[in-house]
Formats: structure tokens, sequence, C-alpha cells
């Protein structure tokens, strides 16, 4: 007689992010999972059998002021939703998407959805019937469905964590939406690696078998080989692109379409010589990199050393250090931006904050007029889509004078909750927080 599976033996083969395990009974798990929430709005304690991702997303949607009734919100409409869809770069795969998963959203009464990186939706296709009661909770083009909106959901924690991920029935944070269950992975520039947004199939409780997972990731993958083949190779000949923004180890595009990941240090100095094309001096690399003036030129030559091994020949020149061809940044494309007064273009190139864990004191004055420059022009600006998707960015969520400017066009029950809950935490009125706030934690 064959023995039963160990515990440790079904722990190795329970993948977190698929929602069922293989024979577990769909209306039993249910009903745990409801008991399991009302624990959690109740105590804030995570009882069994909560997924851990689930219950990291339930902790989250809590922190960011999210109600267990609440509904999501309708930012863009008309107009403003068609203009701003056909300038995504997911509008390029659209087709790609109908014909990999129209058919199975239509026949399986289930819709196809794809959202923006800050989770909002831009696409909602399939049943017809399936579509308008998903529009009773405002689960439709232009809505914002990311986690601190409107807590766990598919496309929301697919984005968030950057990962494909089910969610089923009431794992999902807000009950309205809890009927429901869905899978979603993330899509990503196959250039710059940079998250476009995701793609979502939502239904009923057939959706979380892992077929549906390993469906939408598949498709996610087609369609970042999709956009390989549409987008240049080069955007022009013997330039080489610099990411730097929201990441501690930039990514550099070299002629030929090779992709190098720096270090931190190689990233510091490739963001620096990429803004003096003339050229820095030893020494002033030297003060601009180190905060410790006991740092030897041998040091910084040895790092230069490696990082023109890294880079190949032709591209590092000496005497003084300088980059022989031309350089295009992410940050100079904000820069330039904001420069002109196009806001919206600016915070949608904007991936957050400089290399945030950079401490090299020119990378870090840069950084601070960078994203001050920015948030300043969103306050001032008023628009109430800009304040919500900085707001709603880990380097935005304690910015209280972004959140009171948000407050003042756009004074929703969640948004009003979340400035007084600010106010309160930070005990005066007056105070501000930027994006080093958020800097310091990703330190701490």
């Amino acid at each position: 007689m064959a023995s039963a599976a160990s515990p440790c033996r079904e722990a190795e083969l329970t993948d977190p992010w698929v929602a069922l395990e293989p024979g577990a009974d769909p209306v039993e798990r249910g009903r745990a999972l409801r008991r399991a929430h009302e624990t959690f709005t109740a105590a804030g304690t995570v009882p069994r059998p909560v997924r851990s991702v689930v219950a990291d997303s339930w902790r989250r949607s809590a922190r960011a002021g999210v109600g267990p009734d609440g509904t999501a919100s309708v930012e863009l409409t008309d107009g403003d939703l068609g203009t701003y869809r056909a300038e995504h770069p997911l509008a390029r795969v659209m087709p790609l998407f109908r014909e990999l998963m129209g058919t199975f959203a239509a026949d399986g009464e289930h819709l196809l959805a794809v959202c923006d990186a800050q989770g909002r939706l831009l696409w909602v296709e399939g049943h017809p019937s399936t579509r308008r009661e998903a529009g009773r909770m405002n689960f439709v083009p232009g809505a914002r469905w990311a986690e601190t909106a409107v807590g766990t959901n598919a496309p929301g924690t697919a984005v968030a964590v950057d990962r494909p991920v089910q969610v089923f029935a009431a794992e999902h944070f807000i009950r309205r939406v809890q009927p429901w269950t869905c899978a979603a992975a993330p899509v990503h520039d196959p250039r710059t690696g940079r998250m476009l947004g995701a793609v979502d199939i939502t239904g009923g409780d057939g959706l979380a078998h892992p077929h549906s997972l390993a469906f939408v990731q598949a498709v996610a993958r087609a369609a970042e080989s999709q956009l390989a083949l549409l987008t240049p190779v080069e955007t022009a000949a013997g330039t080489i692109e610099l990411a730097a923004l929201g990441r501690d180890e930039a990514q550099l595009l070299v002629p030929g379409g090779r992709k190098i990941r720096l270090s931190r240090r190689h990233s510091e100095i490739l963001v620096l010589l990429s803004r003096h094309p003339e050229g820095l001096t030893g020494d002033e690399l030297l003060c601009a990199l180190y905060e410790d003036e006991s740092v030897t030129p041998v040091t910084l030559r040895a790092e230069l050393a490696r990082l023109r091994r890294l880079l190949g020949p032709g591209l590092l020149d000496s005497r003084p250090y300088r980059l022989a061809v031309p350089v295009e940044s992410d940050v100079a494309v904000v820069e330039r931006r904001l420069g002109t007064g196009a806001v919206t273009a600016a915070a949608a190139a904007y991936e957050g904050p400089l290399l945030p864990g950079s401490q090299a004191p020119a990378v870090v004055r840069l950084r601070r007029r960078l994203a001050d420059g920015l948030r300043s022009a969103l306050v001032a600006g008023r628009d109430p889509d800009l304040l919500a998707d900085w707001a709603h960015a880990p380097w935005g969520e304690d910015d209280l004078d972004v959140w009171r400017a948000l407050a003042a066009v756009r004074p929703t029950p969640a948004v009003r909750a979340r400035l007084a809950g600010l106010e309160a935490e930070l005990g005066m009125p007056e105070a501000r927080l930027t994006s080093a706030t958020w800097l310091q934690r990703l330190r701490s």
C-alpha cells in the first residue's frame, strides 16, 4: 500500500503563486479564505490557509489605506483614455493578446484585461455578460486597479511584485471582488527590462487551475518577443542608452544591441560621464563619487580599468575620462521634458529615483534635484492622474505635499483617509516627505 505524502513532500509540490494545489476543493477553500479575510480585517492577523504572497499583499493593502468595502475609481475616460491607450507601448501587442486570448475569454465567459505599470486598466474585453457584471465593480478601461487603490487583485498585485500571480475568490482584498478569480503576468520592455504593465484573465473559479497562470505567463513572454521584433535595435547609429532610474544597478545598451548590467559603482561613473561629454578629470571623479576623502586615485583607476574591460574597446577614453560615443540616458529624457513643460511625458519616463541606493555625493544631488523638480511640477500642475501615479508609487506613498494636492483635486474617501493617516503618523501637518524618505527606508 502506498504511503501518504509527507508534509515536507507536499510543501515541495506547492507553488505559492498558484491559487489552488491539485485536488483542493475550491468551495471549501473559498469558505476558509472568507473566514481568514474576516479575521484579518477585524484583527490584522493572517491565519491559514492564506498563501504568503496573498498575506503580504493584504498587509500592503491595509498599509495603503484600502478598505474591504471600497471600489475602484475610474481615472481615464473618453478622449483621454483613447489618447493614452494609443500612445502606450502595449497597444502594439494588443492584436497578439486578442489572437492568443480573445477566443478563450469569449468562449469561457472570461475577460481579457491589460493594465499599465501603475495598475490602470487600459483594455477589458471578452464575453458581453461578463463585461457587464464586471462593470458593476468598475473593472473597466480607465479604472485604477493598483494594489494601493483596490487591494489584492491579479493585475494590481502582478505589477506590485513583478511576478505572475493568481488571485482566487476571497483572496481579493475588496469584498465585492471576491466572487471572481484572476491570473495575471507582467510584461516588460525587451530592451530596457522596464515593466510596461500586465496581461490578465478574469472570470470564475475555474481560472484557479495552474494552467491559467502558465497561460498568461506564456502570453506575456510572447508579447515581449513581439515587442523585440517591433522595436528598432538602436535609436541612433553609434548611440548608447543608459537606464538608471528606479534601479540600483543601471543597464547599458551598446551599439549592436548588447545589454550590460553595471555594478553600483560603475553605474555611478556612467551616470556622471553621461552628463559630462567633455569629460572629467580623475580628481573631479573622486570628489563626485566618494564621500571619504581618504580614497586614493589608485582605487578610482582600478574601477575605471574594470569598467573599460566590461564595456569593450572604443567606448571609454581617458585624460580626461569621457565616453567616446553619444549617450542617451533616461535621466536626460526626464530633464528635457521637464524643461519644455511636458510634465505628463516627464512623469511617464520617470521610473523612480536615480540609483536609489547610491551615496555618491554628485549622484545624491542629481537624484534629489530631479525628483524635487518633477514632484514640484506635478503639485503645480494639479493633474489628478499624475498626482495619483506619484502618490501610489513607493517613493511617493509618504509625500505629504503630493497627497494634499491630490486630495484637493480628487477628494475620494480613500485619498482623504490616506492623507489623514499620513498627517497623524507624522504628527506635524507642516512636515514634508520626499523621495529621500523612501531611499532611507530602502537602505535600512
